[in-house]
């Protein structure tokens, strides 16, 4: 094994931060290893680790008297609040099984979430409350509620599910990835890898939706698993317009949110991060190495790396940006990795369970001895550092046979400073198949220029990629956007 991880962590905390295997046991961990230490805060009071454990306990007391057997479905339809991190742990701890639904999900597909996942009971934001109203056989409550008295954890073992995430979009069919507790909290660990000392010294921001795996794994059981503040954010722009006075030192965000924090620095200056902003952790998205260089110039480490769903959200990280821009990283601890055909499989203790209530489905994705298949084509250096080389989903089978990766087509746009998203597609030109793309520029890099001189840099970056390429592979259409993609809700580029 690789001490690539290990050895970012000083001897001593690496030490203190056990791999927890259920949320139970992990919440009554923080609870005496950080007791009075900063744990949450709503932006306006804060408190403590011990606190923090004490209110969930006496959430887990009111869910206790709702009668549900062992194992029932709870959801969460809330923003990023205290209430719904509380609930979360409350839920997960208790024994059952917790679901956060995106505060997006319009009434038609909280209905149908309920009825595919079997969801039992729903604690609700009072604004989200009418679009529960038709619900029929789920018990649907505050997310004030909470009990007087305190009911302690529930002893599960650590194959018991935990959680259910949406994968696959949040509207029609979606799928439910199933996450042990032996998953959730591998996940949780892996997050604790950063460079530098990690307890107790940092300040986090809980950007990313609680209902995202990325925003609850590495953006705030992270925080909790090394003992740092999680200020909660009910409103992104709100509280992105505060970090001059929050002062977080760390970041987990999508790179749409590093543009944003980006264009926002070049209007206002660096003192717009709040002045203590040390690290930013993205990923869900690809990262463009102008990312990488922009925040290295502000004094920013810049970490990024994958992750699915299906792999409790962390399978690599990478925190040597600036020798490896385009690599995806090395693949954590408790984990094992190689590349059938092209694609890359994982097995180990972050593996999720299935796909709720789609065994075939499931078989697609699990192979009968454990691994799993990411879709994801990859390759290692020698160094063992990982790159993704597309995803087999999306690639162009040309008319000879052969298969074009997009993603490959698109690396050297994203290599352009002038450019803030690409998408390579099979179109039509003439009456023939072609590889077109799209491109998106980052208009700030042309300031002064005609729209005919940014419809000329682009063609003109086109020309230069073709002919680094084999003719079949030459792109042959392009588009340069004037409005942007339709994008997921990780900001990601919708391949639609």
């Amino acid at each position: 094994m690789s001490n690539y991880f290990y050895d970012m962590l000083p001897k001593e905390e690496l030490e203190r931060l056990p791999y927890i295997p259920t949320v139970g046991e992990f919440v009554e961990w923080i609870g005496k290893q950080y007791a009075d230490m900063p744990a949450l805060s709503d932006q306006v009071s804060t408190i403590t680790y011990k606190e923090l454990t004490q209110r969930v306990a006496r959430r887990r007391a009111f869910i206790e008297t709702l009668g549900l057997p062992k194992g029932a479905h709870i959801a969460i339809f809330d923003r990023n609040s205290q209430d719904a991190v509380e609930l979360f742990l409350a839920v997960t701890s208790a024994g059952y099984v917790a679901m956060n639904f995106p505060p997006s999900l319009p009434e038609m597909a909280v209905i149908g979430s309920c009825m595919k996942f079997d969801i039992a009971a729903i604690f609700v934001r009072d604004e989200f409350a009418p679009l529960c109203q038709k619900l029929q056989g789920v018990k649907v409550l505050s997310t004030k509620s909470i009990a007087e008295t305190e009911a302690p954890v529930t002893i599960v073992d650590k194959e018991q599910p935990a959680a259910i995430f949406f994968t696959g979009g949040t509207t029609g069919t979606p799928k439910g990835a199933v996450l042990s507790h032996r998953a959730l909290m591998r996940g949780c660990h892996n997050a604790i890898y950063k460079p530098g000392k990690v307890i107790g010294v940092h300040r986090y921001i809980g950007i990313l939706p609680l209902s995202h795996v990325f925003g609850l794994i590495a953006g705030t059981m992270g925080c909790f698993y090394t003992g740092n503040l999680l200020f909660t954010c009910e409103d992104m722009k709100a509280t992105v317009g505060k970090l001059p006075v929050l002062k977080p030192t760390i970041l987990v965000i999508v790179p749409g949110i590093c543009d944003i924090l980006a264009g926002l620095v070049k209007m206002y200056g660096p003192q717009f991060l709040g002045g203590n902003l040390r690290m930013i952790i993205s990923g869900a998205a690809n990262v463009p190495p102008r990312l990488v260089d922009i925040f290295t110039k502000l004094g920013v480490e810049f970490c990024f790396g994958y992750g699915l769903t299906e792999t409790a959200n962390l399978t690599s990280a990478n925190a040597d940006a600036i020798t490896h821009p385009t690599s995806i990283g090395k693949i954590y601890p408790g984990q094992e990795a190689k590349i059938v055909d092209g694609e890359l499989w994982v097995r180990g203790d972050n593996n999720f369970s299935g796909y709720y209530k789609d065994p075939e489905k499931t078989a697609e994705a699990i192979t009968p001895d454990g691994w799993f298949r990411t879709g994801d084509l990859c390759r290692f250096d020698e160094d063992g550092f990982l790159y993704i080389t597309g995803r087999i989903k999306n690639l162009i089978i040309l008319s000879n046979g052969e298969n074009v990766s997009p993603e490959s087509l698109e690396e050297p746009f994203y290599a352009d400073p002038c450019v803030k998203d690409a998408m390579v597609k099979e179109d039509e030109l003439n009456g023939a198949q072609v590889i077109a793309v799209e491109v998106l520029p980052l208009m700030p890099a042309f300031d002064g220029k005609s729209w005919e001189e940014v419809e000329a840099y682009v063609n003109n970056l086109v020309k230069k990629i073709n002919a680094t390429l084999p003719t079949t592979h030459q792109i042959r259409k392009v588009t340069v956007r004037k409005e942007d993609f339709k994008r997921t809700g990780a900001m990601k580029v919708a391949r639609v």
